[in-house]
């Protein structure tokens, strides 16, 4: 038997006994996570490590590419997820986190002709292809590297575009209640960027200094003026 799969046999005996009143909590209380994360599925990216979280902690959402296809009427995996976090957990939080080396942004970046084989792949990359656009119209003279690492941050850039999209996340952004974070992990060195909405830059993240954001819970309705005429 795969080894890793066979460490299933020691979570009843270790991992739950060595943490039963939380699981005894969460199993009565029900789920209160204080976050939702979009992040890539790739296996070097393990959001609740990341964050060092426990159980209940975070609603997680991986997927290839942490991609957030804008908001359309017919179901899909990350809009459900989305539409449950906000309306049903009440979660305030939503986080986009990319990573460097990803291979679905390799993907997105390089010769379309090498996803003809994966059909399925391709089509979920044109989600990110604003992204790619970006870097094509904007960026000059990269690195093969480097050109992937662009494509990465900018994708994160259109997912955070894309989410707001989605008629929970506008109505709580319009309500100041809901904060967007975009996110990128820099797996060869550790570390942490965060973009930053004033800036629109990505920032390393600093304990000594405050979390760059880059949608800062606010009231945000474009109609005020209606209001304030009426008074």
């Amino acid at each position: 038997m795969n080894e890793l799969i066979g460490r299933v046999f020691n979570f009843e005996k270790k991992v739950y006994e060595d943490s039963r009143a939380l699981y005894s909590k969460l199993a009565n209380h029900g789920q209160e996570p204080k976050a939702l994360i979009i992040s890539c599925a790739d296996s070097r990216v393990v959001p609740e490590q990341i964050m060092q979280a426990q159980p209940g902690d975070l609603f997680v959402c991986r997927n290839a590419g942490n991609i957030v296809p804008p908001y359309a009427t017919q179901n899909g995996g990350v809009t459900s997820t989305v539409e449950y976090a906000i309306m049903v957990l009440g979660i305030r939080d939503l986080i986009v986190c990319g990573h460097s080396d990803c291979g679905a942004m390799k993907g997105l970046a390089g010769d379309p002709a090498k996803l003809e084989p994966m059909p399925n792949v391709a089509a979920w990359l044109r989600h990110g292809s604003a992204a790619r656009q970006v870097v094509d119209s904007s960026y000059a003279d990269l690195s093969d590297d480097d050109r992937v690492r662009a494509v990465s941050l900018e994708n994160v850039v259109t997912q955070l575009a894309h989410l707001r999209t989605h008629p929970s996340v506008a109505a709580g952004i319009a309500r100041g209640e809901i904060a967007l974070h975009g996110w990128f992990v820099d797996i060869h060195n550790g570390q942490m960027l965060a973009l930053n909405g004033n800036t629109n830059r990505f920032e390393a993240v600093r304990a000594d200094q405050p979390l760059p954001v880059a949608l800062p819970a606010a009231k945000r309705l474009a109609a005020d003026f209606i209001q304030e005429a009426a008074e």
